[in-house]
């Protein structure tokens, strides 16, 4: 049992930096050869249409939190079974979650999108159940991150399930209700300008390769959890 212990995870040490590397030298290669693209910087050579706008921008950073959710899924899977799990992968992952998700995407639509649609009163009580749903993902993450302090346990499972079962729904509906209402009410112009006030906050956070960063660490995560190869999903 112990040398099979060795054997997996010599094997997800090496997956892991195939991955990693791949990750970083396109993120590498990618503002290299086509410079900033998200948050309204257009690249050398390029027409306006080659801009990110803010909804674009905003369901990207849904992908980062589709892939956090995944990571979810699958540690509490291996908790329920009973299966192997290291517990810093799901603190991790929360921690990118609080930093990336609640503390700066989060907060971009409470500052930026919802108060608009609220004062056009446009879906409000889609807006109300968002807004509720942002504050109970906060306080699941205080959850998840003091249940992960200790052993993996059926509570954390259970954590992990919720937050993971609240915030798909919550994601596709601003991806196909929200996001389409809130450009109904904004100006060309007002939208141009607020996609570069989106890339300058990120910038501010978490520097010029903010995304690419997050991306590539979700990426190692995925590895230690036997989870980064995409074909894997194919049914």
């Amino acid at each position: 049992m112990r040398a099979e212990t060795i054997d997996n995870d010599g094997e997800e040490r090496r997956q892991f930096l195939r991955v990693f590397a791949s990750a970083a030298g396109l993120a590498i290669a990618g503002c290299a050869t086509t410079g900033p693209t998200r948050g309204g910087n257009t690249p050398i050579g390029h027409n306006d249409d080659a801009e990110v706008t803010p909804g674009e921008d905003l369901m990207q950073e849904h992908g980062v939190l589709e892939r956090i959710l995944l990571i979810y899924d699958e540690a509490a899977r291996r908790i329920e079974r009973a299966e192997h799990l290291d517990i810093a992968v799901v603190t991790s992952s929360a921690a990118i979650i609080r930093r990336f998700v609640e503390d700066y995407h989060g907060r971009l639509e409470e500052q930026f999108v919802f108060p608009r649609l609220e004062t056009a009163r446009r879906q409000p009580k889609l807006v109300a159940t968002l807004r509720r749903q942002h504050q109970r993902g906060r306080e699941v993450t205080d959850e998840i991150v003091r249940l992960a302090g200790g052993s993996a346990s059926a509570q954390l499972a259970s954590v992990l399930r919720s937050f993971a079962r609240m915030y798909r729904p919550h994601a596709s509906r601003e991806d196909t209700v929200l996001f389409p209402a809130f450009r109904s009410i904004v100006g060309r112009a007002a939208y141009r300008e607020l996609g570069e006030q989106f890339e300058e906050q990120e910038h501010a956070r978490f520097g010029e390769q903010g995304f690419a960063t997050t991306v590539v660490e979700i990426a190692r995560l995925e590895v230690m959890l036997g989870i980064g190869d995409l074909a894997s999903f194919t049914p």
